[in-house]
């Protein structure tokens, strides 16, 4: 798209009439760049005449979403942080019940074998006296 020149050879005017072209200018700038839907923003501004009141609102806003969205991420990994802790010493005590159990049938199946050893001693000596 061919963007018109803004630049016109402008007649003498009286200074009113040079200020009412440049500031038709600048509107028809606006139009331009902006979209329909910024261009409401852009005449909200212009009526309240104050887009540094607007500019710091917007960026104080900002600033107390970011630290509540910061609060609320610390908040919610601190929770996440001490369940995991917490299912690592659930596992954990879990774990060494499990080895003792492992260790107490291990004896007793050591004994188990001890026992069949002497039961089957025996049942072959008696074969054997037999």
């Amino acid at each position: 798209m061919e963007r018109p020149s803004l630049e016109f050879n402008l007649p003498d005017t009286h200074q009113e009439g040079k200020l009412y072209v440049v500031d038709s200018l600048n509107n028809l700038n606006k139009l331009n760049v902006c979209p329909a839907e910024s261009q409401r923003s852009l005449d909200e501004e212009e009526n309240t005449g104050g887009t540094e009141e607007i500019m710091a609102g917007s960026n104080t806003r900002n600033q107390c979403f970011f630290f509540v969205t910061f609060i609320l991420t610390l908040t919610i990994t601190l929770a996440l942080v001490s369940f995991v802790i917490f299912l690592i010493f659930q596992t954990r005590n879990e774990v060494d019940q499990i080895s003792s159990r492992l260790l107490s049938e291990k004896k007793n199946i050591e004994e188990l074998k001890k026992l069949n050893n002497i039961i089957l001693k025996h049942l072959n000596q008696s074969r054997i006296m037999e």
